[in-house]
């Protein structure tokens, strides 16, 4: 299988990624003035986490970076084939889908702690995350990432 990262769709969703964020925090996640390929390979192997997920009605992981597929213990194939809710345990969803609406909203929301579980039952907390409305080329909304590197198992 090819590296996520090389995929054609997948080098366009990083540029929408960086492109959003700018467009609502005013700040630069990563400096994207290499090709977009590059670009895409830095954000793939960036010490952050970073997880993105689209607009189904129950919607689905279509990008998780290295560092977030290592966090919840999945394959690329694993995590974008699976609803991004089930990052969460059940008893936290409620709260889940208020940050979620907050986040429509507003654009963006920032100071986010939670918990969250690996696909192995690891529990951690995540922290100081920013969550932010993802636009595609048409500023159409598109989905929601987040992004974080403060985390601990519990």
């Amino acid at each position: 299988m090819i590296s996520p990262w090389k995929q054609e769709r997948i080098i366009i969703h990083t540029q929408r990624l960086l492109r959003s964020y700018q467009h609502w925090t005013g700040e630069i996640l990563l400096n994207f003035n290499d090709t977009p390929e590059e670009v895409a390979e830095i954000l793939f192997y960036s010490p952050f986490v970073l997880v993105s997920h689209g607009i189904e009605p129950d919607p689905i992981f279509n990008y998780g970076n290295q560092k977030a597929l290592k966090m919840w213990e999945l394959t690329w194939e694993e995590l974008t084939q699976m609803p991004s809710r089930k990052t969460a345990e059940p008893m936290v969803q409620e709260e889940r889908d208020r940050l979620l609406a907050e986040t429509t909203a507003k654009g963006f929301v920032k100071n986010y702690q939670g918990v969250r579980i690996s696909s192995s039952g690891k529990r951690f907390l995540i922290q100081d995350v920013l969550i932010w409305n993802v636009l595609d080329e048409q500023e159409q909304y598109c989905g929601q990432a987040a992004v974080y590197s403060k985390y601990m198992y519990i």
